[in-house]
């Protein structure tokens, strides 16, 4: 290996600075649709034979960068030339935010030169990407580039991990200047996640165990921390070690394989078993969550006078909705094992197993009572009976990507995975629509084509990123797309239905589009399913089909009262008995 302390320096643009420093950090695609600001940074990427992938939306580029992290653990990356390329990131920086994602985006900007001279599309970008990202670092010298570029890094792996804007100027990136080799070195921590562990404070997890120790219907609640802490060893073994039963939020499924006997399934605004339980609890360890809107149906889910041991790397989330009784403040993975370790050799409360061995019944009628929907033969078709084909041919380490609205609170309750671990990705952090096929596409290429990823996505999401089929085919991106075709704006008709009553609809109506037709134009593989005994051949085509995207186009009901796996507490009381799906 060559010392590159004793390397002569070489003279390069910042733009192959930025390039090199990637390179060393080993990443994956880069998202992003150029302009002249970063146009140096493009040739580098050419000449080093980095992957930079085109899109054709800065939006969708930064959420296939967030999908692409989130399947890899490793950073992903995206980038947008100043201005609107900029702006369009918005969103979804908030969303991996929102959802503690590792996301750099390489952002151009003006030329300091002539900044705030009415330059073409200059705007003031930083003061609004600032709040959507967890920090912004703007390069004011060509030779600070690779130690920005590698404190964009550590920033966006360490704690609790985020997004991070590095802004680079027009004449930054055109600049030269002499870097020795040594400066592109960077350190294989910041290069994923978790990248570094924090441990709680071992008087606290001594108090909190003894609170699981005398509790005898303790649940444990799990939010999506635990694929940012790698945390599923260590919920199976706290929760088999001291038969506790795990519910989990959209975010938090994979803690434990849905088909686990401890595993109560989705808790929050729809559940199966879970809220039932927690009702029945006289403990709640929370673990990685959040505890916001829709895990808590809008914060009246917890039992009140029930203790709380609430544990998460950001220690500001403790007592902002409910009460914390134990704090542990650290990774998820290391705090559960911290736990069940203080919690060995301790003898279980006697009614604790008959505790953990009620969930497993409690799941068979629940499926037993949903199973006319499951299998429904209706025409047009229910989204249920879509998902449990869907459960029952996805292959074991297949990755499913669920859009934002109904798309994931259908998932969310019905898809089980069938392992632990991140096989499923919904975007939770900040819900948009437009997530489907851009996840898809960077969960693929984060997967690898050996592994098979599918995505669900509403018409008015796939409508969202339409463009982006055409990127899904030119990288190779062989995913499947599952669009939901209700000719509307489901979830928002769905909800004007519930609060003003039938026929009362506005702005939700789609015009009735043929999504196979057009993926087919697209040079993909478009089928088109209107009868449910086609769904499991569709299912098994598009899987099967590794050459080019598919896109599934289901035809499911137009009906505004079966839009929603069950009651939305913010429109209606649930009431006991209320069907599941």
């Amino acid at each position: 290996m060559t010392d590159a302390s004793n390397s002569a320096p070489a003279r390069m643009t910042g733009g192959e600075a930025l390039a090199r420093t990637l390179q060393a950090a080993g990443a994956g695609p880069v998202f992003g649709m150029g302009g002249f600001q970063l146009l140096p940074f493009y040739e580098a990427c050419r000449a080093l034979g980095l992957r930079h992938t085109l899109i054709n939306d800065e939006r969708t580029g930064a959420f296939a960068a967030d999908a692409y992290a989130r399947v890899t653990n490793r950073v992903g990356f995206c980038d947008a030339t100043l201005g609107p390329g900029a702006t369009n990131l918005t969103t979804a920086l908030v969303e991996s935010l929102n959802a503690g994602v590792p996301v750099v985006a390489i952002v151009g900007d003006a030329n300091r030169e002539h900044a705030w001279k009415n330059m073409t599309q200059e705007a003031r970008q930083a003061e609004i990407l600032r709040p959507a990202a967890k920090e912004l670092i703007r390069v004011e010298s060509v030779r600070r580039v690779p130690e920005l570029l590698r404190r964009a890094l550590a920033v966006a792996t360490a704690g609790r991990p985020g997004p991070v804007v590095l802004a680079v100027p027009e004449d930054v990136a055109h600049g030269e200047h002499d870097f020795a080799p040594s400066e592109f070195e960077v350190p294989e921590r910041t290069t994923g996640i978790p990248a570094l562990r924090a441990r709680p404070d071992a008087a606290e997890v001594a108090r909190a165990a003894a609170m699981i120790a005398r509790a005898e219907r303790p649940m444990l609640l799990v939010g999506g921390g635990v694929h940012l802490g790698a945390g599923y060893a260590a919920c199976a073994r706290l929760a088999e070690g001291q038969a506790i039963p795990l519910a989990h939020t959209i975010s938090g499924k994979g803690a434990l394989a849905c088909r686990h006997p401890l595993n109560a399934g989705l808790f929050g605004r729809y559940d199966r078993v879970a809220n039932g339980m927690i009702a029945e609890s006289d403990l709640l360890v929370v673990a990685g969550c959040k505890l916001g809107e829709i895990a808590t149906k809008r914060f009246q889910l917890l039992p009140e006078g029930v203790p709380v041991v609430h544990l998460d790397v950001l220690a500001e989330e403790f007592g902002r909705t409910s009460r914390c009784d134990a704090a542990l403040w650290g990774d998820i993975g290391a705090g559960l094992d911290d736990l069940a370790a203080a919690l060995e050799g301790e003898r279980r409360r006697d009614g604790r197993a008959a505790w953990a061995a009620s969930v497993a019944p409690r799941m068979a009628e629940w499926r037993g009572g949903a199973r006319d929907r499951l299998e429904s033969a209706e025409r047009p078709v229910n989204l249920a009976r879509l998902i449990a084909e869907l459960n029952r041919l996805m292959p074991e380490d297949g990755v499913l990507v669920a859009d934002g609205g109904f798309a994931g609170h259908w998932t969310g309750l019905l898809y089980e995975t069938k392992r632990a671990g991140r096989h499923y990705v919904a975007d939770r952090g900040f819900a948009s629509i437009g997530y489907g096929l851009p996840g898809a596409i960077g969960a693929q290429l984060g997967a690898g084509p050996k592994r098979r990823v599918a995505a669900i996505t509403g018409d008015g999401g796939f409508n969202m990123a339409l463009g982006d089929l055409e990127t899904a085919r030119r990288v190779g991106a062989a995913c499947v797309v599952f669009v939901v075709n209700n000719a509307a704006s489901g979830y928002v008709k769905a909800l004007q239905h519930a609060v003003y009553g039938a026929g009362k609809y506005q702005s939700s109506d789609l015009v009735e589009m043929d999504y196979a037709a057009i993926a087919d134009a697209m040079g993909c593989r478009g089928i088109r399913v209107e009868d449910p005994e086609r769904i499991a051949d569709a299912v098994r085509e598009g899987l099967a089909n590794t050459d080019t995207p598919t896109v599934v186009d289901v035809v499911v009901t137009r009906d505004p009262a079966k839009m929603l796996p069950g009651v939305d507490s913010r429109t209606l009381t649930v009431e006991k008995g209320d069907r599941p799906v």
